[in-house]
């Protein structure tokens, strides 16, 4: 057995509930107290003394009684071995699990939580509340907090052993051919790759504009020696133009030649990843030869490793940029579940969808929890603990059978002295 472990606060708790139950038995105690002195003040009494007599001393059988049943709850009145009780002690088994089939059959119904989330309005009350910047910037700051701790909990040696034993041998079962041909597919249907071609435009064009020497240089070099240096220097500078003005016209014109050639080989390439033996075969073979290279572990675990370090120091950072547009995001969705009913009712649905799936699926399991804890307490102490939180309401049993108990005997009292 297993004692009940109490917090501080749970402690000075029931430091008052104490106080209070031990008034409350005074109290009790002084009613039966109470009905025993007018008992024996008036055993000789007559006329209306008698009733009196009578009331008081059914008052004091009520109060007794009474004083047995809640005393029998919680352990053997006098200490006596009377059967049936003790009844909490030596019944917290059946009562554990009669309090998880309560909660089983009245709480973990999964109609039940989806209708109580969907009367929250879970969605509206979250805008509401994440609305305010001190309460977004405190979820963005515990969650960015947990999420750098995960990162820099995550070693470089757990993603080289992830990407030996997990990502090569799964990509090397795999064949990624038909994957790859269909995502090209789509990007070049969407024109997604038209910001990269621009970019990679930009940058070649800058590095020329940067380092004409390179061009006219690899020009000249290549030059037939018995040709004059001053006509090699003018084909170097044409061809620098040419090469200038051709990136330049193929960066500003989207309908490009060359940009539409490069569309087609791009179309066909994705097309042959798919549906052509030769091609695909090719793949797979890049696909072994780049995964069995040693370099590719470590290669992949550097690059992990400076997106980890550079995630880590972000979400630290709390004026960082990260944070704050983390930050605006969160309120600009808060705002939206205020005020668009359609997305607040998806969310809500959501919520009481995966709320009911996770009752039904493991609420029986979450009620073992009650009679499981129940089993693992030690009897007197769960009885000790019940009567702390309940046993100043019993007291009040004891009170209203010693006023009931004098009630009814005064009451009957009276039946038999008219009877008589």
């Amino acid at each position: 057995m297993t004692s009940i472990a109490l917090s501080p606060d749970v402690a000075g708790a029931d430091h008052e509930r104490r106080r209070r139950l031990r008034r409350m038995r005074i109290v009790a105690t002084s009613f039966l107290f109470a009905a025993a002195v007018v008992f024996v003040l008036t055993l000789d009494g007559r006329g209306w003394v008698g009733y009196v007599h009578a009331a008081s001393e059914a008052a004091m059988v009520g109060a007794i009684a009474d004083w047995f049943a809640v005393t029998a709850l919680f352990k053997r009145p006098l200490g006596l071995p009377i059967p049936h009780t003790a009844l909490i002690p030596r019944k917290k088994e059946q009562l554990g699990a009669s309090l998880q089939e309560f909660v089983s059959e009245n709480f973990m119904q999964p109609q039940i939580v989806k209708e109580r989330i969907e009367e929250a309005q879970v969605a509206r009350r979250a805008g509401e509340w994440l609305a305010a910047p001190r309460h977004a910037e405190r979820i963005v700051a515990e969650g960015a907090q947990i999420g750098a701790d995960v990162l820099e909990a995550i070693s470089p040696a757990d993603v080289e052993a992830v990407w030996n034993e997990v990502v090569v041998p799964r990509l090397v079962d795999e064949r990624i051919s038909p994957a790859v041909g269909q995502l090209l597919g789509e990007i070049v249907d969407d024109g997604a790759h038209t910001g990269l071609v621009d970019l990679m435009l930009d940058e070649l064009s800058g590095w020329i504009d940067r380092h004409p020497e390179r061009i006219t240089g690899l020009v000249t070099e290549r030059a037939p020696g018995w040709a004059p240096e001053w006509a090699n220097r003018l084909v170097a500078e044409r061809i620098l133009r040419e090469v200038t003005t051709w990136l330049a016209d193929i960066r500003d014109d989207q309908e490009h030649s060359a940009r539409r050639a490069l569309d087609h080989w791009l179309t066909d390439l994705a097309d042959d990843l798919q549906h052509d033996d030769e091609t695909m075969e090719a793949a797979e073979r890049l696909k072994a030869r780049l995964l069995s290279q040693p370099k590719a572990v470590a290669t992949a675990t550097r690059l992990w490793e400076a997106f980890r370090q550079t995630a880590v120091t972000a979400l630290r950072d709390d004026d960082g940029l990260l944070r704050r547009r983390i930050t605006s995001e969160v309120i600009a969705f808060a705002k939206r579940l205020q005020h668009d009913p359609a997305l607040a009712a998806r969310v809500d649905r959501a919520v009481s969808d995966a709320a009911g799936h996770l009752v039904e699926r493991y609420g029986p399991e979450v009620a073992t929890i009650i009679s499981a804890t129940v089993d693992r307490w030690d009897g007197k102490e769960t009885a000790r603990r019940v009567e702390l939180l309940a046993g100043r309401d019993l007291q009040f049993i004891r009170i209203n059978g010693t006023v009931v108990g004098g009630l009814v005997g005064l009451v009957l009292h009276a039946l038999v002295s008219l009877l008589g």
